[in-house]
């Protein structure tokens, strides 16, 4: 029902009726860009930048023999994949970076639970770990190799002493971070110790836990292109190291490439598996 505003005059005359204001629909400014599909809004940004490198090498400001064009690049991608080259060390790198990646997890999830959840865990565990965490894992290579030789080990070794502090730390603060009004109602409800590990507990450090997945992933690479370019004979890090030597900067480029859509993969995976194992948890996701 419309309703109309009166306004006196100043005779104290009867009121005349002002006329009632029309309210026009408000579109958001996020309603407006939804219009655009977002994969076509995130894909824009690396689109425009491989026009820049293309149009710089075209001009002559990126020599070939400093940074090869994107297409030469991808003609020399094409040619690896062909011969069968770079699906075989693709599927070397998987490999370590799974094993590492494994490894590490579990060793830290473990030595997080039992520093997060018990104190005497925590006098026992966590200043060990903080001192460790400091120390580069680049530097233990070299001592790697002493211990464990030349092989695979070493290079599983070094991704997993990557991955497993940066998990270790969000488990342990998604643990203590838990409100402790949850607790009191969990143990209201009479739940038990393992009970509020379960149902309270877990599910609350749930988020730091694929926070810290999604650093440990990031880190994994890192120690991988590391590992990979120390007594290597096959692998992403063989390749880049055999075009090292022979001044291929394009070869290079193409590993540097892979290493990205590896790496990019590889969070979209964790980024999918979170909002599976989050959908109880509503969050701000932008304007």
């Amino acid at each position: 029902m419309s309703v109309s505003h009166a306004s006196p005059d100043a005779s104290g005359a009867a009121p005349h009726l002002l006329p009632e204001p029309v309210l026009e629909p408000i579109t958001s400014d996020t309603r407006r860009r939804a219009r655009l599909p977002r994969w076509l809004r995130r894909t824009s940004g690396p689109v425009l930048l491989l026009a820049l490198w293309q149009l710089l090498s075209s001009v002559g400001v990126l020599q070939a023999d400093v940074l090869a064009s994107p297409g030469t690049i991808a003609q020399v991608g094409g040619g690896l994949v062909a011969d069968g080259s770079l699906p075989e060390a693709m599927g070397v790198s998987l490999q370590r970076v799974a094993v590492g990646l494994l490894c590490g997890a579990l060793v830290g999830t473990l030595l997080a639970l039992a520093s997060g959840l018990f104190r005497i865990g925590e006098d026992l565990v966590d200043a060990s770990v903080q001192m460790l965490r400091t120390v580069p894992f680049v530097g233990l290579i070299p001592l790697f190799i002493i211990w464990f030789g030349i092989g695979e080990t070493p290079k599983v070794a070094i991704i997993t002493m990557g991955v497993t502090f940066p998990l270790y730390l969000n488990v342990y603060a998604g643990i203590r971070g838990v409100d402790a009004q949850l607790i009191e109602a969990g143990e209201s409800l009479g739940l038990s110790r393992w009970g509020l590990v379960r149902h309270v507990i877990l599910p609350a450090a749930l988020p730091g836990a694929m926070t810290g997945l999604r650093y440990s992933l990031g880190i994994a690479w890192l120690a991988l292109v590391f590992a990979e370019q120390v007594n290597s004979d096959a692998g992403i890090g063989f390749l880049m190291v055999q075009a090292r030597d022979f001044l291929r900067t394009d070869v290079i480029v193409v590993c540097l490439v892979v290493y990205a859509f590896l790496g990019l993969l590889a969070d979209f995976i964790v980024r999918t598996l979170e909002r599976l194992l989050l959908q109880w948890r509503p969050t701000f996701t932008g304007q």
